[in-house]
């Protein structure tokens, strides 16, 4: 099965898009002086607590507790549930929990702090926020809040940073950032990250004709620091004004390693997506790992992944930090273009590259000197391509997660392609939910030969060696959480929420939560009790895209529950 997705010539207006989709370097300095150098997040060292949004600032998603593991999960029983009471969307969040109290975020930015260990509420805070949020096309959504420094800190569906008391969830100031009108709803669907003092973070945009950024704020007062201009001010890099609508945004979180004081932050795609007639540079800086100085916001190094993008190939997954067995560390990242790049975390230097999709044929391979695509076949003007992996990516931005004992990186990934037919983009389309893609039609197919479908995939993360996977018949969209009682929890479309041995893949648990995965599971513990959260709730604009090619996509059940298990 396959659905041909058909638009206009890529300059009009792009609400048929909207609608399918949810159905179906330049530095600007401010005055305020900043010392980033800070010790990891409050309570990082503590196993009861998930104190930022990958837990640990190396991006592993692993919880050191093993009060639950291979030979009792089979006992889990859900302890309470929280519902925000909103679904647009479903939970896409990973929790927060630090010294018995969860903080989380639901749809339209309804924030929440509640006992972790009863699920009742402390406090509620519910953004005001501007009714321009109704016209966006990325809506609703959000994937965390982050707590320091005493406050809870949230990036709004309508463009600002905004702190909270920690104990109470009063508002202590807010700081507009973006201009929703004129940046085509460029908005906040991730939490901003602590830098020691500062506040940093990057909005949606990839897919539009602006001019993507990177914001840092003051941590304690929201005064401006600094602004990164992803898209660099490059006329080689940018032929043209091609810059101006390059798109270009860092949408999924940052980690700050406090130990070298450096931001690892990926940006996306540059603009328009699919056609690049009139940028024919590298563009930097999108589709890149970057290394920021968080003081400054200047680049230590960056890695460009996928020079000249012509696929929506971002580069904004997490930066997972693994040992090298050299009494080092590598920085291992995947791309949406399918392949994982080894690299060296203080310079970008390449390592290694694997690739992690079953189905490639956008290029033959990564170069193991440069870093750079081989041989990549681009989409050309008027002529429709087959290209795998597809729009969104060898695995959407749901997260892995690595475990320090068995030493595996644990993944889903989805196995689909796309043809796309590119188009000339000459005339900017208007409307803040617009999207800029350059393209006439797409379509989300199987791959040749086979029937396309996901799985969770376990391996080294420096070699791309398996230990093993499993398949599912519809991709799925949750990310991952491994712990030491050598379990991996994760969840599926459908609604199922499983743990697995994290040595072989085999089920030992499984729960059906009624509506699908997206967010992130957690493990905390509270008075020597061990728990598990799961996020539920079918949500973001992937399940619509999907629908092309797994038509059952469109029956299956919304919601927004958040899960909490213990043993009996």
């Amino acid at each position: 099965m396959k659905r041909v997705i058909s638009f206009a010539k890529s300059g009009s207006k792009m609400k048929s898009l909207a609608s399918i989709a949810i159905a179906a370097s330049m530095i600007v300095l401010a005055s305020p002086t900043v010392n980033a150098v800070a010790p990891p997040a409050a309570g990082a060292d503590n196993p009861n607590n998930w104190p930022e949004y990958h837990r640990t600032f190396n991006a592993w998603r692993y919880s050191p507790l093993e009060q639950i593991n291979k030979a009792n999960v089979k006992k889990l029983k859900l302890s309470w549930i929280h519902q925000p009471g909103t679904i647009t969307h479903g939970l896409q969040a990973t929790p927060i929990v630090i010294d018995g109290v969860m903080y989380s975020i639901g749809p339209d930015n309804n924030v929440f702090a509640l006992n972790a260990a009863t699920g009742k509420i402390l406090w509620r805070y519910t953004a005001k926020l501007d009714p321009i949020v109704k016209e966006v096309f990325y809506g609703s959504a959000s994937r965390g809040v982050t707590v320091g420094r005493g406050k809870v800190y949230v990036g709004s569906l309508d463009g600002r940073f905004i702190a909270l008391d920690q104990k109470t969830g009063k508002e202590l100031w807010s700081t507009q950032l973006t201009n929703l009108k004129a940046e085509y709803g460029a908005l906040f669907s991730s939490p901003p990250q602590l830098a020691g003092n500062v506040l940093y973070g990057g909005t949606t945009g990839g897919d539009q004709p602006i001019i993507g950024k990177i914001f840092a704020v003051n941590a304690d007062t929201g005064e401006r620091v600094w602004t990164f201009e992803i898209p660099k001010d490059d006329k080689k890099s940018w032929p043209g004004d091609s810059r101006k609508v390059g798109g270009g945004s860092a949408w999924l979180p940052g980690t700050y390693d406090a130990r070298t004081d450096t931001i690892y932050i990926g940006t996306s795609n540059a603009a328009p997506d699919f056609n690049n007639d009139n940028r024919r540079g590298d563009n930097l800086y999108t589709a890149t790992l970057l290394a920021l100085d968080p003081k400054t916001g200047k680049v230590k190094w960056h890695r460009q992944e996928v020079p000249m993008d012509t696929w929506d190939f971002d580069a904004v997954y997490e930066s997972l930090l693994v040992p090298d067995g050299k009494g080092g560390e590598s920085l291992v990242h995947l791309n949406k273009n399918g392949f994982v790049y080894v690299m060296n975390k203080d310079t970008g230097a390449i390592k290694n590259a694997w690739q992690f999709t079953e189905n490639m044929n956008w290029a033959k391979g990564v170069d193991p000197k440069t870093g750079l695509p081989i041989d990549p076949v681009y989409p050309e003007a008027g002529k429709q391509k087959l290209h795998c992996p597809n729009l969104l990516g060898a695995r959407s931005w749901n997260h892995g997660a690595y475990n320090p004992k068995t030493k595996l990186w644990y993944s889903h990934a989805m196995e689909l392609c796309n043809t796309v037919t590119s188009a000339k983009s000459d005339d900017i389309p208007k409307g803040i939910s617009a999207l800029y893609l350059g393209l006439s039609e797409i379509t989300l197919t199987n791959p040749p030969g086979k029937k396309g479908d996901g799985w969770l995939g376990a391996f080294d993360p420096l070699t791309g060696k398996q230990a093993w996977k499993i398949r599912f018949e519809l991709p799925p969209l949750s990310s991952v959480l491994a712990t030491a009682g050598g379990l991996v929890f994760t969840g599926d479309m459908v609604g199922n929420l499983y743990a697995f041995d994290a040595d072989n893949g085999k089920e030992l648990w499984k729960f059906n939560a009624g509506s699908g995965a997206r967010g992130g599971p957690i493990s905390y513990a509270v008075n020597g009790k061990q728990y598990i959260a799961i996020p539920t709730g079918l949500g973001s604009h992937a399940p619509g895209f999907m629908a092309g090619a797994f038509p059952q996509i469109k029956d299956l059940p919304g919601g927004a529950a958040l899960l909490v298990f213990s043993l009996e």
